[in-house]
């Protein structure tokens, strides 16, 4: 992120918006979370998620590495297009406003979030999850070594 914005800036350019999508599952605690991360994973469509890795893989093959961005993707990642569960925003209120923020210091302007059950777990998240976010923008925790 930091390269392209520099990038940018030394051509003259508005330095892009970086977006990053996530499937977000928030639960009072991390155990609930995983359960539903699990319950997701076991009722996938097997024969669906393994033909769209192997389309992805298959077409990985054409890029500048020769991998693409899902050769190393497992079967757990696939279920979410777009690798949408390694943004670890699967756990608590807490802990997800924490990822949250630790993704802005990076340099993320945008979530593209997924849930589970959109109405019941976006009222969960603006009610539990954001409030937090809030209160840690406001009073960051000192960066860690």
């Amino acid at each position: 992120i930091r390269d392209v914005r520099a990038s940018a800036d030394s051509a003259g350019r508005t330095p892009p918006r970086f977006g990053l999508n996530g499937f977000l599952i928030a639960r009072d605690t991390e155990a609930e979370a995983r359960d539903t991360l699990r319950e997701i994973v076991a009722k996938a469509d097997t024969e669906a998620v393994h033909g769209f890795g192997s389309a992805v893989k298959q077409a990985g093959r054409s890029t500048a590495d020769g991998k693409g961005m899902w050769q190393d993707s497992s079967f757990e990642d696939l279920v979410q297009y777009n690798d949408g569960f390694r943004t670890g925003l699967i756990g608590t209120p807490e802990q997800i406003a924490e990822r949250i923020v630790a993704y802005k210091r990076l340099g993320v302007d945008l979530l593209l979030l997924g849930f589970l059950h959109y109405h019941e777990e976006v009222e969960y998240f603006g009610k539990n999850v954001l409030p937090l976010v809030r209160e840690l923008e406001e009073h960051p925790a000192p960066l860690s070594p």
